[in-house]
């Protein structure tokens, strides 16, 4: 068990637990960012205050994540469109390829954003005034979900179909790493603190580890069906991550040492993940909660 593993968990409702919340990133202006995909609205908590909530948005807004610009930029899985909030709350929506299903996003080396498309096998470039480029990396089937910047100068993704990790340097050159666990399902995906990348395994119940040559390493979680989700590096140098099949926080130190904290309550099931301001991480929760995780230690 890695030392310090103790953590306290606070939630905070944000919605009816109809709405979601899904995706989850801290904003430049100190709050927290979340999406509702079912409500098609994208919701701010700032410290000490209310949840305000903006839009609609594009439907189905996913990922979220903050731009090079001081906005927030985020996907819209069934609008397939990319949107953009400023922190005053103002909405504009950028269309994406039809029928590419918008999935990841993240912020490049290059001032772009980045996103998956889940329906097409393809990565898409957008620049902070709409400009969008596509890249194909896969088979239209590997469904690509989470991406991640790298240490590298490269974006990392994950093939969730395509039981693989992939890579993307700027200029659109694209390596494809299958995984060794067959059905393993990669999920989530952040560049830890060793300077390698790790990544969720839902389908066998792992957490995992792929250096920029593309070695990997997997390590079990005690439950197989935990389901691991999205994942973050966090306090203690160690990468946090969320369990939806068991309903917890999960914590991994570099070396592969796991510790769990349950959620307070049944019906949680936690989505994404981030870490905020203060050396706390937020996990947004299905129940229509932000859960706050403060590690001790």
């Amino acid at each position: 068990m890695p030392q310090g593993s103790h953590a306290t968990i606070r939630e905070f409702t944000v919605s009816d637990p109809g709405a979601g919340p899904h995706g989850v990133t801290a904003g430049p202006d100190g709050a927290v960012w979340f999406t509702l995909p079912h409500r098609a609205r994208i919701g701010r908590l700032a410290p000490g205050g209310d949840p305000v909530l903006h839009g609609p948005s594009p439907a189905g807004p996913l990922a979220i994540t903050t731009g090079p610009d001081g906005a927030l930029w985020f996907t819209a899985l069934h609008g397939h469109a990319i949107g953009r909030i400023t922190t005053a709350g103002e909405i504009t929506a950028f269309p994406a390829p039809e029928g590419c299903g918008p999935c990841g996003i993240a912020a490049g080396p290059d001032g772009a954003l980045w996103f998956t498309q889940a329906h097409t096998g393809r990565i898409g470039r957008i620049t902070t005034d709409g400009q969008i480029t596509e890249f194909p990396v896969a088979a239209g089937d590997a469904a690509p979900s989470a991406i991640t910047a790298g240490p590298d100068e490269a974006l990392w993704f994950t093939l969730r179909r395509g039981n693989a990790i992939g890579r993307i340097a700027p200029d659109g050159d694209v390596t494809v790493h299958a995984l060794p666990t067959e059905g393993s399902s990669p999920e989530g995906i952040a560049a830890g603190p060793d300077g390698a990348l790790w990544f969720t395994g839902p389908g066998t119940g792992h957490v995992g580890q792929i250096t920029t040559d593309g070695k990997v390493t997997e390590f079990p979680l005690p439950d197989p069906g935990a389901g691991p989700h999205a994942i973050v590096a966090g306090p203690g140098g160690d990468l946090w991550f969320t369990e939806r099949g068991t309903a917890h926080i999960g914590r991994a130190t570099c070396d592969g040492r796991v510790h769990e904290h349950p959620l307070p309550g049944p019906g949680r099931t936690p989505h994404g993940i981030a870490a905020g301001p203060g050396g706390v991480l937020w996990a947004a929760l299905e129940s229509g909660a932000l859960a706050r995780v403060c590690a001790a230690g």
